[in-house]
């Protein structure tokens, strides 16, 4: 019995330091939470391990994204993510979003480093790495907005 109280001591220690202050306050300033009326292309993911979804809407011109708006029903990893994106995503170009989301796989499944700026504030999902199964969360805005602007250059 001792034993289980002291292994469940440590996954709450690590729970914590996983939701980190930082995190948190991530989750609490979102940007771009309106939703597009006239997007070039809608694409919605969702993580079926935790059922977190990410909607994005993208107008996308002249290789960048023009506008961006996203609905983040998802954990607070998968917030934290969509934050960070969202703070950067407007001017990128498809290669910039496929590169990031390439190394932040690489950083959560590989231990690889940090994405390149402006997306290395995703540094702050790190602590992660140890939860493969917050990884799908964490991925979905990433991955939504390059299919989404895969979707865009498509159309036109």
């Amino acid at each position: 019995m001792q034993e289980r109280k002291v292994n469940s001591v440590s996954e709450n220690s690590d729970l914590i330091k996983l939701y980190s202050s930082r995190i948190l306050a991530l989750t609490a300033d979102i940007p771009h939470t309106k939703r597009l009326e006239n997007p070039d292309a809608t694409v919605k993911k969702r993580s079926p391990l935790c059922g977190s979804t990410v909607t994005v809407d993208i107008n996308f011109a002249d290789g960048v994204i023009k506008d961006f708006g996203q609905d983040v029903k998802a954990c607070a990893l998968g917030q934290a993510s969509a934050a960070i994106l969202g703070a950067v995503v407007i001017g990128r170009t498809q290669e910039e979003i496929e590169r990031a989301r390439a190394q932040l796989r690489a950083m959560l499944k590989d231990e690889g480093p940090v994405p390149d700026a402006p997306f290395d504030a995703l540094e702050n999902l790190i602590p992660a790495r140890d939860y493969k199964n917050r990884h799908a969360s964490i991925m979905l805005a990433l991955d939504a907005t390059a299919e989404a602007i895969t979707q865009a250059k498509l159309a036109t």
